[in-house]
């Protein structure tokens, strides 16, 4: 799974935070625009927009001249695919697993719990 690196992010973030209200996408001039604060190059967000599609984290859709982005999985998606690429870097994926199941707040424990038990009943 690919790892963003700071604007990547940013971008990202404006996708999953700002496309899902909009199912046809956003396109390079709009998330430049909701970018302001970093005051980034247009051809800048254009290159990034470009990498993350490269790397499958966005779809593109040409709309005219221009091409209209969304991101092709959900944040939530993205972060248990990072988890579970985590899992994967050590040595075993149980003793992870178990460390960090202890490390975690009752609140989420009780969320994990009850994800698993749904898991379950649908098997």
């Amino acid at each position: 799974m690919t790892r963003l690196g700071d604007l990547e992010r940013a971008v990202m973030d404006v996708l999953w935070d700002t496309v899902p209200g909009r199912s046809d996408g956003i396109t390079v001039r709009e998330v430049a625009e909701t970018l302001d604060g970093r005051e980034l190059a247009y051809t800048t967000v254009m290159t990034v927009l470009d990498r993350l599609a490269g790397k499958g984290m966005v779809e593109r859709e040409r709309e005219g001249r221009a091409w209209r982005y969304r991101a092709a999985a959900s944040r939530e998606a993205y972060i248990a695919r990072l988890m579970l690429d985590a899992l994967d870097l050590g040595g075993s994926r149980d003793a992870a697993l178990v460390r960090f199941a202890r490390s975690v707040t009752g609140t989420e424990a009780d969320v994990l719990r009850a994800a698993l038990a749904d898991e379950a009943a649908e098997r």
